[in-house]
């Protein structure tokens, strides 16, 4: 249980979004590009998956593809 009076508690509502620091441009666009390797990656397993014939591991490579390169984007534009 944590204790209200604990310095290292996290702050709450509008406190939170002001202590909250931005990534530096570098950081993120590194993140992205994790990202985008990342969701490559899960793309060519949902194809290679397609093509041999796996349609659920097909259908959870591309959904694993679509959340990670959303994800990625998010990195970028929220900073």
């Amino acid at each position: 249980m944590s204790d209200p009076s604990d310095s290292r508690a996290a702050p709450a509502g509008e406190d939170a979004k002001l202590a909250r620091e931005r990534r530096p441009v570098i950081e993120r666009l590194g993140l992205a590009a994790v990202a985008l390797v990342l969701g490559s990656l899960f793309g060519g397993v949902a194809v290679a998956a397609w093509v041999g014939g796996e349609l659920f591991l097909a259908v959870m490579g591309a959904i694993g593809c679509l959340m990670t390169l959303w994800v990625g984007g998010l990195t970028l534009m929220r900073g």
